[in-house]
């Protein structure tokens, strides 16, 4: 007798400290019960205290491994992270509208949590006009959805509602938007803007420096639950529920001499 996992493809940088990128998603991917395979964008020289380089993979090399991948594998979902420049998003995008797989979920990543650029700037708008539209749910975190959005970064929980507003007129299917960036604040929300409905998903704030891919964690995670034939909504609590355990697991960890990574493996 044989059996079969949901597969999830990842499409994202490579993390060379392991805690990101597309070794984040294949840890998040695997814990949560699906199969991850996986497409380099680029490859970035990184550990816990930052992006000392990055080296873009070129764009026939992207396409055949997305061919390699969509040729063999039935591929339930796809999270979508680093992309890098214009031309990635653009072979990504013609790659996805040719094979156009069941889910699709896209973290708009801009910036790393220490702050070192990702995204051209100028990508930004090709983001949108390409890829956003063909996602089933995007994840920006409140410095990416300002970014989309023309806007100012939130600093309290107030500020938040105009950026969700502004975020309903990108017209995307559905809007994650993450919260862990109010540090101040004791909880830690994300927002689903789904149709015309909005939902929070709050948890307690744990308070630890290891936080280091929790975007990508957050939304490997998402997608392998959406391949597993969860609804949006279930799917979100329970990649919510995911984080919140890697996050307090992670807490206890010493990795590295900075911004640590969570504990993708917590259950074991």
């Amino acid at each position: 007798m044989h059996s079969s996992k949901a597969i999830i493809l990842s499409i994202a940088g490579s993390d060379s400290g392991g805690g990101a990128g597309v070794q984040a998603d294949i840890k998040a991917i695997s814990a949560t019960g699906g199969y991850a395979c996986s497409v380099l964008t680029a490859i970035t020289a990184q550990n816990t205290r930052g992006v000392s380089a990055v080296h873009p993979i070129p764009q026939d090399i992207i396409r055949a491994q997305l061919d390699a991948v969509f040729g063999d594998l039935p591929v339930a979902a796809v999270k979508v992270g680093m992309l890098g420049d214009v031309d990635t998003i653009n072979t990504v995008a013609d790659a996805l509208e040719q094979y156009r797989p069941r889910h699709l979920v896209v973290d708009p990543v801009m910036v790393s949590a220490n702050g070192d650029m990702l995204l051209a700037p100028e990508a930004v708008q090709s983001l949108k006009q390409r890829l956003l539209p063909l996602a089933d749910v995007i994840t920006p975190n409140l410095p990416e959805a300002a970014c989309l959005t023309d806007r100012q970064v939130p600093a309290s929980l107030r500020e938040v509602e105009p950026l969700l507003a502004a975020l309903k007129e990108l017209k995307c299917r559905a809007v994650l938007l993450k919260g862990g960036f109010l540090q101040q604040e004791p909880r830690s929300p994300d927002w689903l803007l789904h149709g015309d409905g909005m939902r929070c998903f709050d948890t307690p704030r744990v308070i630890t420096t290891n936080t280091h891919g929790t975007g990508c964690t957050l939304s490997g995670a998402l997608a392998s639950y959406l391949a597993q034939g969860l609804e949006l909504e279930l799917a979100v609590a329970s990649a919510k529920h995911y984080i919140e355990r890697a996050i307090e697991a992670g807490a206890r960890l010493k990795i590295g001499q900075g911004r640590g990574p969570v504990e993708h493996f917590f259950a074991r």
